[in-house]
């Protein structure tokens, strides 16, 4: 399979919260992070999802937000995996930061570059990768 998603993360379906139209998958990955993810009741049916089955989540790079100081800061997004910049790319406006978070997992962002400055992001600076549960698309294997 191959997608424009820059984030494709593999990992096993660690447990479903089942509800009427809405079903709450959360994701683990190799290195033990979490990704939880959104999905119509029907779609975790479709795709035959349950604890222990692989499967993979998918995230654009432009939904993923990065910060570099959350003490004190809660916020209402589900996913929030910290790590250190890998790498950032500049380009005319925007930038693409790589992040390493857990064991190599790699999260892909592309923010502007004045928040790259703003931020103060370049290579080993720590930062944590947010994104909304309704932003992660989930699939599997066929």
């Amino acid at each position: 399979m191959f997608t424009s998603a820059r984030n494709q993360l593999s990992g096993k379906v660690s447990s479903i919260q089942r509800g009427a139209v809405n079903d709450e998958v959360a994701i683990t990955l190799p290195d033990g992070q979490v990704i939880v993810a959104i999905l119509t009741h029907s779609s975790t049916e479709s795709l035959g999802l349950q604890a222990g089955s692989e499967a993979f989540a998918l995230i654009k790079a432009s939904s993923v937000i990065l910060l570099t100081d959350t003490a004190g800061v809660r916020l209402s997004t589900r996913n929030q995996l910290t790590g250190t910049v890998s790498e950032v790319v500049k380009g005319a406006v925007n930038s693409e930061v790589k992040l390493t978070v857990g064991s190599g997992t790699l999260i892909t962002a592309i923010i502007t570059n004045d928040s790259v400055q703003n931020l103060g992001l370049a290579a080993g600076k720590t930062a944590t990768a947010a994104f909304k549960a309704s932003s992660v698309i989930v699939g599997v294997k066929a």
